[in-house]
């Protein structure tokens, strides 16, 4: 149930503050959704996170700015979640497809600036972009892809694919990399990848000081393309 304080309202306001910042409604909170959910979030984004059963909401909700329980099925239900308000909303539903195509067809006539959807296959896919969706990810596929990189990448913590070509990938510091500075290391010139965040003592920031050394403990976030990404191990 969504309460009348207004969840999309918090987010549209935390999300003004920052020019940074974008705000992402997820809808379905399967291991796909949770993961989209908390790497966004990580990253400094501002996530609504949305699902019909109280366990998944409740697996998530210290993770992100909000979560609450709603059938997006339902016209009633997903109009209080203020779709239009959202940079991007995110359908994880996979295991439904009634369900996912319908989220899509209620966020599109509700005014969705950008909709990503998960698909379960080629025919899903198809139904999706149909019906509404600017994009279509194939997780089984793609994270099928991310797990192979993860084992033969050492000291890949996580990954976020955004294309067939480019990724996000938190990685553990180099061992040659401790106690030198982002600007003596001269990561985009010599990798060709961008830093965007650094994950210090459980801290995440993205403004990170040029001159300061990394410690051994440390892990980076790195923007990039798959195969400049999998050259830094």
């Amino acid at each position: 149930m969504i309460h009348r304080d207004s969840a999309h309202n918090k987010i549209a306001a935390r999300s003004s503050e920052s020019n940074m910042s974008k705000s992402f409604l997820i809808i379905g909170l399967g291991r796909f959704g949770q993961s989209t959910a908390r790497m966004l979030t990580t990253l400094g984004h501002e996530v609504l996170a949305v699902d019909k059963r109280a366990d998944r909401v409740s697996a998530v909700k210290d993770s992100v700015l909000h979560a609450v329980q709603a059938d997006t099925t339902d016209e009633r239900s997903i109009a209080q979640l203020g779709i239009r308000n959202f940079d991007c909303v995110v359908i994880c539903i996979g295991d439904d497809i009634r369900a996912s195509v319908l989220a899509t067809v209620l966020c599109r006539e509700m005014g969705a600036k950008k909709i990503v959807a998960k698909a379960q296959d080629d025919l899903h896919q198809k139904l999706l972009i149909k019906t509404g969706a600017d994009r279509v990810v194939q997780p089984e596929h793609d994270g099928g892809i991310r797990l192979a990189r993860s084992l033969v990448s050492e000291g890949v913590l996580d990954s976020l694919d955004l294309s067939e070509e480019y990724s996000i990938h938190e990685i553990e510091i180099p061992k040659e990399w401790v106690g030198h500075s982002l600007a003596q290391i001269d990561v985009r010139n010599r990798y060709g990848v961008s830093v965007i965040a650094l994950r210090r003592d459980g801290h995440v920031t993205v403004n990170i000081a040029p001159n300061d050394p990394f410690h051994r403990d440390d892990s980076i976030y790195l923007l990039g393309d798959d195969e400049s990404l999998d050259k830094i191990k």
